[in-house]
C-alpha cells in the first residue's frame, strides 16, 4: 500500500470529519470502511419513486454549536426542516415532547402556558420515585409524573432497550425536552434542517480532498497489521479493537421495514411514535423530511433488535462498569499520541450527529505528532 500518515477506521461522521480536517493539515489520510458505501450509518439513497430515503433509519441534523454548523455548511446547503413528531397513544395522535398542547389533551384541562410548570409538579408530587434519580423511570417521573411517563415512556424504553426502565441509566432520559408553550418541534436548536442533497453527497464533499484516499469494503481486523501509520483515529466497535478481552458490550439494533405506497402522504407528521401499541417503535415518512415531490410515499417501521448492526449503546451499570475497563487501555494508547478513539462506538457513548462533529473537531485540534 502507499505511505498514508494516518489511517481512519469507518467512514461515517467521525471518520469523515477527522480524516478532512487531518488532510487540511497537510497530513496523508486513507480511510477504510467496512460498509460497500460511504458516510456510515447516516447513508441515504434516491429509491425508485425519487425519494431520499435513509437507509439505516432517520437523521434529523440540529445543533446548539456554531462551529460545527459552520463546519457542515461548508460541504451542503441545508433546507429548513423543523421536525415534529407525533406520539399515537390512547387511540389519537398526540404532540410530542410534551408541551401545553400535550397536557391539556391528555388531562382534558385548558392551562396557559404559565399555568402548566405548576400542573406537572403536582403530578410529580403525588407519583413515586427514588430522588435523587437512580434509574431512567426515576428520572422522568421525578419531571412529568407517573401519568405522563405511562402514557408515553414506559412502553417505548421496555420496546426500544428490552429491558425495564428501572434498569436503565437515569442520563438516558437527559434527551427529552418538556415544554409549558406551545412550540411542537421535537428540537429547540437554533440551527437545523435536511442537507439539500442528502448525507452522502455531504459526507462525499467532505472527504473530496487530495490528501484523502478511501477503500470501501475493508475491515480493520483484515489489514491492520499491514499499515504502520504515524495516527491511527479508530471509529469502530470499542471492544472489538481490544478482541473484546474484557467482555462484549451490548449494542442494541434495529430492524426496519421499508414500503413504497401508492399514495401522496400516510400520516400526519413526518415521524409518529407507537410508545404502547404494536411492535414497532416508530413509523418514519421521508418525504415530508426532504419536501421531495411525488405521487408515491415511504415509510419506514423501526423493530428495535438485539441482533444486527450497533445502533445504539447500552446504557445499563453493566455495560458502564465494562466500558470503564476498555476506556483505561483507551487512555494508555491515546496517551502515547498514535491513537485516537473517537465516536458513539469507539467511545461507547451516545452522541447526536452534532456531538460526533464537535468530539472529532475537539480531538483532532488537540492532537499533535
Amino acid at each position: 500500500m502507499a505511505f498514508y500518515d494516518v489511517l481512519v477506521v469507518g467512514c461515517g461522521l467521525s471518520g469523515a470529519t477527522s480524516a478532512r480536517l487531518l488532510a487540511e493539515k497537510g497530513y496523508k489520510v486513507l480511510i477504510i470502511e467496512q460498509k460497500k458505501h460511504i458516510g456510515g450509518q447516516i447513508y441515504d439513497y434516491k429509491n425508485d419513486a425519487g425519494i431520499t430515503v435513509h437507509k439505516y433509519g432517520p437523521h434529523i441534523f440540529h445543533t446548539k454549536i456554531e462551529e460545527v454548523w459552520k463546519f457542515v455548511n461548508r460541504f451542503t446547503t441545508f433546507s429548513n426542516f423543523q421536525h415534529r413528531v407525533l406520539s399515537f397513544a390512547d387511540g389519537d395522535f398526540i404532540n410530542f415532547p410534551i408541551n401545553r398542547l400535550t397536557v391539556n389533551k391528555v388531562f382534558g384541562v385548558n392551562l396557559t402556558s404559565e399555568e402548566v410548570p405548576a400542573f406537572l409538579q403536582q403530578e410529580v408530587e403525588k407519583s413515586r420515585f427514588n430522588n435523587p434519580p437512580q434509574s431512567f423511570r426515576d428520572k422522568v417521573v421525578s419531571q412529568v409524573g407517573e401519568r405522563l411517563y405511562g402514557l408515553f415512556f414506559e412502553k417505548y424504553t421496555e420496546k426500544q432497550w428490552n429491558c425495564d426502565p428501572d434498569k436503565l441509566s437515569p442520563d438516558l432520559a437527559g434527551r427529552i425536552p418538556v415544554r409549558s408553550n406551545n412550540d411542537c418541534r421535537y428540537f429547540a436548536d437554533k440551527y437545523q434542517g435536511m442537507p439539500t442533497h442528502g448525507y452522502t453527497k455531504m459526507i462525499e464533499n467532505m472527504i473530496n480532498h487530495e490528501n484523502i484516499s478511501v477503500l470501501l469494503g475493508v475491515d480493520y481486523q483484515d489489514i491492520k497489521n499491514e499499515l504502520q501509520p504515524k495516527l491511527l483515529v479508530y471509529t469502530g466497535e470499542l471492544d472489538k479493537f481490544f478482541d473484546c478481552k474484557y467482555g462484549k458490550l451490548t449494542y442494541r439494533s434495529v430492524k426496519l421495514d421499508f414500503q413504497t405506497l401508492d399514495q401522496e402522504q400516510f400520516q400526519p407528521a413526518p415521524v409518529v411514535n407507537y410508545p404502547n401499541d404494536y411492535d414497532y417503535t416508530r413509523i418514519t415518512e421521508f418525504k415530508q423530511m426532504t419536501g421531495e415531490k411525488s405521487s408515491k410515499t415511504t415509510i419506514c417501521y423501526e423493530y428495535p433488535s438485539a441482533e444486527g448492526l450497533p445502533f445504539y449503546t447500552m446504557p445499563n451499570k453493566e455495560n458502564e462498569l465494562l466500558r470503564e475497563k476498555y476506556m483505561q487501555d483507551v487512555h494508555s494508547l491515546e496517551a502515547q499520541g498514535k491513537h485516537l478513539f473517537i465516536g458513539r462506538l469507539a467511545e461507547y457513548k451516545y452522541y447526536n450527529m452534532d456531538m460526533a462533529i464537535d468530539s472529532a473537531i475537539k480531538r483532532i485540534n488537540a492532537w499533535t505528532l
